[in-house]
């Protein structure tokens, strides 16, 4: 009898300590970019190895047929976190109750296409997947935008979405971060891991300023400032910020295609130190929202920022010493977001 009811009482603790689900919606979830990050989502890679998942993929009419395709792959994986795979291109189906929110899917710019042009076509997507959010989301959702241009799209969800904090807005950078990082190490012939405190100011453009004068380097069983370790600052100050700037067309070059694995591989990464937050004493780079920033930004920006994330908050790091170059590079990124606010802002209000 004691044996039966001990059975009864793990197997009731088994229950009721598995954790509840979360939603998680993918948008762009047909494309490229999607199919390399949907994986890692599902099997634990970004919320944690006891997470279940019930997974939403949301795309655009004609893509559905693909979708289904993916629904199979996913469903074929037979991963033990994912509950259940939701295909859907209607906006209330596919940000209800949602507790963290994708956007991959914009409007990519064709040839002959104006910058005006695409900001007016994004203005429309993210103004609706905004008003979505604010109408169906969980209100503490955590809403990362990867479709380009991402900072301004951000924005314009955020406006979009008033119930829903500003912080809680955030776009991709984590690319641009991870590609800096890599760009150091491999010059220090080091790994990727043993460079920590790069820096991504501005916007998810070529005007972006990769900035390595807070970084360190753990190299020869020490730690060393990037310059030291580098040992070549014409390099720092030259190419380095041109390759980090212009990396995502030179794989577009190389591919024909725009960078899908290394960028689901960097939305793993921004997710994860959301929900878990970053390393003592380490900080990484985000889009965020600029208001009561230490830095001389403009504040109704979404501007990459030095972050600090714990308990699913972020907080931007202060303090950190700007010389002139720098003050330059980080002024003309934020001349090129206040550029394309402006423009968004007038379509938003047509």
């Amino acid at each position: 009898m004691l044996t039966l009811l001990t059975s009864m009482y793990l197997m009731v603790q088994a229950v009721s300590s598995q954790a509840k689900p979360i939603r998680v919606v993918v948008t762009g979830a047909a494309g490229q970019i999607a199919y390399s990050l949907l994986y890692s989502i599902a099997k634990g890679d970004v919320f944690g190895k006891d997470q279940p998942i019930i997974l939403v993929l949301l795309d655009i009419p004609p893509m559905l047929p693909v979708l289904d395709g993916v629904v199979m792959e996913l469903q074929d994986c037979a991963l033990p976190l994912l509950m259940e795979v939701i295909p859907t291109d209607k906006v209330e189906v596919g940000f209800k109750d949602i507790d963290a929110a994708i956007l991959v899917g914009s409007m990519p710019r064709k040839e002959g296409m104006e910058r005006k042009d695409l900001l007016k076509a994004n203005v429309a997507i993210f103004k609706t997947q905004g008003a979505a959010l604010d109408k169906f989301a969980n209100k503490t959702v955590k809403v990362v935008v990867v479709g380009n241009p991402a900072n301004t799209n951000c924005l314009i969800a955020s406006k979009s979405a008033p119930s829903i904090p500003k912080e809680n807005f955030s776009c991709l950078t984590r690319l641009d971060h991870n590609r800096a990082s890599s760009q150091v190490a491999m010059r220090c012939g080091v790994s990727a891991d043993k460079v920590k405190n790069v820096i991504i100011w501005g916007n998810h453009s070529s005007t972006q300023y990769p900035d390595v004068h807070h970084a360190k380097v753990h190299v020869n069983g020490a730690e060393k400032a990037a310059y030291d370790a580098v040992k070549d600052e014409a390099w720092l100050g030259g190419a380095f910020i041109s390759t980090v700037q212009l990396r995502g067309a030179a794989v577009i070059k190389a591919r024909k295609l725009s960078s899908a694995m290394s960028a689901a591989k960097a939305i793993c990464d921004h997710v994860r130190d959301i929900w878990f937050g970053t390393k003592e004493g380490e900080f990484i780079s985000m889009g965020v929202y600029a208001a009561g920033n230490s830095y001389g930004i403009p504040e109704d920006l979404i501007y990459s920022f030095p972050i600090e994330i714990k308990n699913k908050t972020w907080k931007m790091v202060d303090g950190l010493s700007i010389n002139d170059f720098s003050r330059g590079k980080m002024d003309a990124t934020a001349a090129e977001l206040v550029e394309e606010r402006d423009t968004a802002l007038d379509f938003l209000s047509q």
